[in-house]
């Protein structure tokens, strides 16, 4: 079973950057697909982006596309989320996520999740 404890989370103004860190336990990381959630309040939770199990892929939804960045370091067992010219509307609980399965958008196809961290974004 693999564990994921994420950090970075914090309150920021618009425009300014957060990088956010997931860390995973185990010795089967580079097994995963790593996803990255979020869910704002009074919304569902939205897909954010993806990358591949070795790093060579990454995916990003479109209102993400250009500012954020999702890169994975398998040797320290973490992946990351670099925000970069953040807007009042990424105001939202972000979340790490990990499956063996293909990719998906779908949050139901991913096996584990990290505890999520809440990103604030003033205007």
């Amino acid at each position: 079973q693999v564990q994921l404890v994420l950090s970075g989370g914090g309150l920021v103004q618009a425009g300014s950057s957060l990088r956010l860190s997931c860390v995973a336990s185990g010795r089967t990381f580079s097994r995963y697909y790593m996803g990255w959630f979020r869910q704002a309040p009074g919304k569902e939770r939205e897909f954010v982006g993806g990358i591949s199990r070795s790093g060579g892929n990454t995916y990003y939804t479109d209102s993400v596309k250009g500012r954020f960045t999702i890169s994975r370091d398998n040797a320290k067992n973490t992946v990351y989320l670099q925000m970069n010219s953040l807007k009042a509307e990424d105001t939202a609980v972000y979340y790490c996520a990990a499956t063996t399965s293909t990719f998906s958008t779908n949050s139901d196809s991913y096996d584990y999740w990290g505890q999520g961290t809440q990103v604030t974004v003033s205007s």
